[in-house]
Formats: structure tokens, sequence, C-alpha cells
């Protein structure tokens, strides 16, 4: 597989970051620590270089329409400045992968997983219809997120855009340091964030500067290790792990971007049929002995296998076992007591209500 470097790379190795191929790019899982990172966001704020990610432009007369087919959620909702969460699903009602699709002025931008680009491309390209240009700008769009109660402080200083308009999966295209970028009021920690996109030249310069006049507001670079625990405190979806072709949206949780009243799209009638007869739940697992819940672990239940854990670590906040897991319903319940094997060692835990972390700045 090809290694490939995003702009930030040399400040990664110069941070002492600890690096590991990521969907074909060369990123780090932490620099000072997992731990320390993940407080850093929940508490003032930590910079990630996310310019893995893909970013489809996708244009024409008929680009609306086009998405209404390849997505989920209804895309007829969007104005000019507005982001929405949505999946792409298969006929059988699979998941192909989950992305952001910014409405912008003459055109939409879709944001895509890095391991899922080449798959997503080919999928959308195999579909057009009509008066449609998808192009693929990953490798001239960076993406830097600053996530945590601190971000909006350090940014604003940056930016003459307004922030304290900006609210929740809004974005405004604007300028930082001088530079255009698309500043979005998105993130994937559960605290107040903003995700920036820029062109691929300027991000090195807009790293720097937002580490150097984030200082007084305690700013820590982060790396992938903390972005993953911090996601799960949220029992936001990682594709590959939560979600994937052998998913649907009704049973991992999706069902409020699942929009079934608009016109056809791909996969709707299965998700019709998936509607009414869901054997599984996607739920949040609680441990409540000292253990570590790991993808793959079944979950047991009078000697049964009721489910599996898709995600789990050690809560860096809450200081205990999470987990994801699909459970068999009807033991998805809220309260239900299980066994999960770690290992051929039986450990108990609960079903609780998400989000596990409660006190996120999100919304702020």
């Amino acid at each position: 597989m090809i290694e490939k470097k995003t702009p930030i790379y040399n400040r990664h190795m110069q941070l002492g970051g600890h690096i590991v191929n990521f969907g074909g790019y060369l990123l780090p899982t932490h620099y000072s620590g997992i731990n320390l990172e993940h407080h850093a966001v929940r508490t003032d704020a930590g910079l990630f270089d996310v310019s893995h990610m893909g970013e489809f432009i996708i244009s024409g007369a008929d680009a609306e329409k086009f998405l209404q087919k390849m997505t989920v959620n209804d895309i007829s909702m969007l104005s000019y400045g507005q982001a929405q969460y949505s999946v792409m699903c298969y006929d059988d009602g699979g998941i192909v992968d989950d992305l952001l699709i910014y409405k912008k002025e003459n055109h939409f931008m879709l944001v895509v997983n890095a391991s899922n680009l080449k798959k997503d491309l080919d999928w959308l390209n195999s579909h057009i219809e009509g008066n449609v240009q998808i192009k693929d700008v990953s490798e001239q769009i960076g993406l830097l997120a600053l996530q945590g109660p601190q971000s909006r402080a350090i940014l604003q200083k940056l930016t003459d855009s307004n922030l304290n308009n900006l609210q929740f999966y809004n974005f405004e295209d604007g300028k930082v340091l001088g530079k255009e970028a698309l500043i979005s009021r998105t993130g994937y920690t559960g605290e107040m964030g903003f995700e920036l996109y820029a062109k691929i030249e300027n991000i090195l310069e807009l790293w720097d500067a937002l580490m150097d006049i984030g200082s007084d507001k305690k700013i820590i670079a982060c790396g992938l290790g903390c972005r993953d625990t911090l996601r799960m405190e949220m029992k936001y979806c990682l594709y590959g792990n939560d979600i994937n072709k052998r998913t649907n949206p009704f049973e991992a949780g999706l069902a409020w971007i699942t929009k079934l009243n608009k016109d056809n799209f791909i996969g709707k009638k299965s998700l019709l049929k998936a509607k009414e007869s869901i054997k599984r739940k996607l739920v949040a697992i609680s441990m409540t002995e000292r253990a570590i819940p790991r993808n793959g672990c079944p979950v047991m239940l009078d000697g049964e296998i009721i489910g599996e854990i898709t995600s789990g670590t050690m809560s860096p906040t809450l200081q205990k076992g999470i987990g994801i897991a699909y459970i068999n319903i009807p033991y998805n319940k809220v309260g239900t007591e299980l066994l999960i094997d770690i290992r051929g060692k039986m450990k108990t835990a609960i079903v609780v209500k998400p989000p596990f972390y409660k006190a996120g700045t999100v919304l702020d």
C-alpha cells in the first residue's frame, strides 16, 4: 500500500508523534499520550490533522436530485451554509459509507472516510444520471479539526467571521489567517469544535498559526487515538467497526437520518422491510467491573451469545470500560445486565443510555 503524507507530517514527527498507516496515510495515534490529549479536548482544546479524509464536489443541474437518490437523508432540507450527516446504502440496505454533505452556493461537497474513498467514488460514478459532474478534490483540500471548549475563542483570533453566529452543522465560506477556508461547526468529539477545509498548500500555515495563538488556551496537538476514545464516549459510529455493508441504518441507531418519506433512493425498499423486522440494535454498554471490551468480544446472557462488541475502550473521562455493541432484541433495553467474553473471561456489564459522556459543549 502506498503510504501518503499530509502537509503536517513533519510537524507530527517534530512533536514526537507515534506514526501509523491509517487509510493509506501516515498519521499519529498520539503525541504526549492518548489520555492527556483526550482530557485536553474535554477541558481546553485539541488540534487534529484529518487531511486524509476524502472530498468530492458534486455539481450540475441534477446534483441535488442525484444526491437524493444516493443518500438516505433529505438533501432538499439543506440551504446554502448548512451541513448534513448521512449514509449511502446498497440496494439491500447495507451501508456503503457515512459522510458529511455541505450545501454550497452552486454545488455540494461530500466528505467521506479515507479508507472508503475509491469505493465511494466508484459507487457514485456508477449511478450518475442526468447533468451531474463528480470531481475528486481530496488531494487539493486539507482538513484540520479544532475541538474543545476553547476552540471558538482560539479560532476567532484568526478570522473575521463571527463564530458566535455559526450554529452546529452550519458553515461559512470565510477566511482564516487571510486564506480562504470553509469554516464548519462540526466535529467527532462531542465538544464545541470547528473543522477547517482549505487549500492543501495553506494547511501547514493554518496548523502552525492555530498552535501558536492557542497556546494561552492550552491547545495541544491530538492524534487518532483520542479521536477514537472521544467519539466512543459519544457513541458516534465508526465505519468498519460499528457500521458496514452488513449493517443497516435502523439497527445502527441512524433512523433519525433515514427519511423513508422522500422519493425513491437506493436501498429504500430494503430499508422499509428492515424497519419492520429489526432483530438487533446498536447499544451503549458500560462495564460494571474493571475490564475493557474490545471489537469482536461476544456478548453473553444465560450461556447464549446475544451480541458482539463493535467498539470498546477504557473511557478516559469516566475511568471505566465502555463499549458499543449489536445486541439482539429484546436484550437491548437500558438496564439489561450482560456478560462480555473478554479473552475467555466473563466480565459483567450493563446496557446504558447514550452518550456515555453527557457534559459535552458541542451545542454551546
